[in-house]
């Protein structure tokens, strides 16, 4: 893809990274944090340090950068025009809340709907992996490797979490006949329960794979634009290229790319 030529994207990622920096301690003192807001249905909400993490960041990227935020919690400027940075202060909030180490602040930068720069910090786990989509990606200031082409077999998938009972686009059934069939066809798979941490380890190769069936842009946006920088492949369920708008992500390593679609697509899907 091309990027805005009048982006200084090197400057942008180390201002991103800065203000990531600046709040990591806050983030790591407050594990365990409370659920303060009910959000929508299934049960999910943030914790009050979800808000005060979110104002902190918009406001110092803001006033850094000069270019507008879309946080997960207070929304902004629409996230698929000229643009714009995509935040969530804390992914994986249920874990978070219930003291589970499997969480991380996301950031990206995207320009008419594509992913620029990726930005996943994993305090609990001392990890920061950031990118341009041109890669490669760094994980604690160390540019990883690129992404080499793989077997289904050899591999270990992170799987997104889902209720059985559910409907919608991805009905819970369908999600249950796929993880089945992926069973048979898989190493191991793994539900961390966080989109970052998935996306993340993919990046760096530490999974070959992950799957996530949300369409949220704050949660899939930095990811994407890591596996992409790794060298990985990114699409929706169905095999569609991946924007900010798509409604999920499948992102891996290629070849194992295209057998997680090729598994997609072999389960009936009713509505």
């Amino acid at each position: 893809m091309s990027v805005r030529p009048d982006l200084d994207t090197a400057r942008l990622l180390d201002d991103a990274a800065a203000v990531l920096d600046s709040v990591t301690e806050r983030f790591i003192d407050g594990l365990g944090a409370p659920s303060a807001v009910t959000k929508g249905g299934g049960g999910d909400f943030a914790t009050e340090l979800d808000l005060e993490l979110e104002r902190i960041i918009s406001a110092e990227l803001g006033e850094r950068t000069g270019i507008g935020v879309h946080g997960e919690e207070f929304g902004g400027p629409a996230v698929d025009e000229d643009t714009v940075w995509i935040v969530d202060p804390i992914d994986g909030t249920f874990n978070y809340s219930a003291g589970l180490q499997i969480t991380g602040m996301l950031l990206a930068l995207v320009s008419d709907g594509q992913p620029v720069l990726g930005l996943t910090w994993l305090p609990l786990n001392n990890l920061r992996y950031q990118a341009h989509i041109d890669g490669p990606v760094y994980c604690n200031g160390e540019a990883l490797p690129t992404l080499s082409p793989m077997a289904l077999r050899d591999s270990m998938i992170g799987y997104g979490a889902f209720n059985a009972a559910a409907g919608g686009r991805y009905p819970g059934q369908w999600r249950v006949d796929v993880l089945g069939e992926l069973s048979r066809r898989v190493s191991r798979i793994r539900m961390f329960g966080s989109t970052g941490v998935d996306m993340a380890y993919t990046a760096a190769g530490t999974i070959s794979g992950a799957i996530t069936f949300g369409g949220h842009p704050w949660d899939n946006a930095p990811g994407a634009a890591l596996v992409r920088a790794a060298g990985g492949v990114i699409s929706d369920v169905d095999g569609n290229p991946w924007t900010v708008n798509s409604p999920s992500l499948v992102a891996a390593a290629p070849g194992v790319h295209e057998e997680l679609i090729a598994i997609l697509a072999s389960q009936e899907r009713t509505q």
